[in-house]
């Protein structure tokens, strides 16, 4: 039996994700603001214990990271999964939005894996898992301050993948694309209280999209968690998991559009080493 902490774990992916390891006879550490919400969502299971969990606060995180060491003993899954949107552009999200959103996206992830990494070195062994988005490989109109903490947050995983690798623990980066969960919502997504008319024909119409695309995104979460599942599951997992049919689209649109640009700009590129 392996146990899992997973951060954001009252809804959406969390909760999901949850239900998965629960139903695969795994044990859960879930974490929220608000326990009662996790246990409103998953029922009482022996295998399942619900904690507190302000990611944003460092002593948090250690006294969950205690509390789930106490109750199972050891921790071999991490699902860093807390974090929420600000759609709006770049000059309109204000220091105070970019702020609190790097509070969680990026500082709070990096609080949960400090506070759990000794116990994985100390057993030489694990998954440290970091949903990212395809944001955080491509950014995009409208999302970028959000992107920005997800572009943070793969560089941090690639540097965990190597970093971890020799102790026997394994990090990876998941990209999902759009997936039909509340993510756009209110609660999960917020906009700029600037909006600036110069920018109505590329932010305001992605604030347009997203209201049409809420609820019918592409992107099935439930396959999601399985996803999460085979991951775990796998032997040697990878350093970057993309998911979803738009992500996979973005990825090789970038990819070839990066590939293009260093070939046109292959001369000028080299021409600034020292000449031996």
């Amino acid at each position: 039996m392996r146990t899992w902490l997973i951060t954001g774990a009252s809804r959406g992916f969390g909760t999901l994700i949850a239900e998965q390891a629960l139903r695969a006879g795994d044990a859960v550490i879930a974490t929220a603001r608000n326990p009662q919400d996790i246990t409103d969502r998953l029922g009482d299971h022996p295998n399942l214990l619900a904690v507190r969990l302000d990611v944003t606060r460092e002593e948090d995180a250690h006294q969950a990271v205690a509390q789930g060491i106490k109750r199972f003993g050891r921790i071999d899954v991490l699902i860093n999964n807390a974090g929420f949107g600000v759609l709006g552009a770049v000059e309109e999200t204000s220091a105070s939005e970019t702020e609190r959103l790097f509070a969680t996206n990026v500082f709070g992830l990096l609080n949960v894996t400090r506070a759990v990494l000794p116990h994985m070195r100390a057993q030489r062994s694990g998954r440290v898992i970091n949903i990212s988005s395809i944001g955080g490989y491509q950014a995009y109109m409208g999302w970028g301050v959000y992107g920005s903490t997800k572009f943070a947050v793969e560089g941090i995983s690639e540097a965990l993948h190597q970093e971890l690798a020799p102790l026997g623990i394994h990090a990876t980066v998941v990209e999902p694309g759009f997936f039909r969960t509340d993510f756009l919502d209110e609660q999960s997504l917020i906009k700029t209280a600037l909006v600036l008319p110069d920018y109505d024909e590329t932010v305001g119409k992605m604030r347009t999209f997203a209201e049409a695309a809420n609820h019918a995104q592409p992107g099935d979460p439930q396959k999601f968690a399985e996803a999460m599942l085979a991951l775990v599951n796998a032997p040697n997992p990878p350093q970057r998991l993309a998911l979803g049919s738009d992500t996979i689209a973005r990825i090789e649109a970038k990819n070839r559009l990066v590939a293009q640009e260093l070939a046109e700009w292959n001369e000028l590129a080299l021409s600034t080493d020292f000449k031996d």
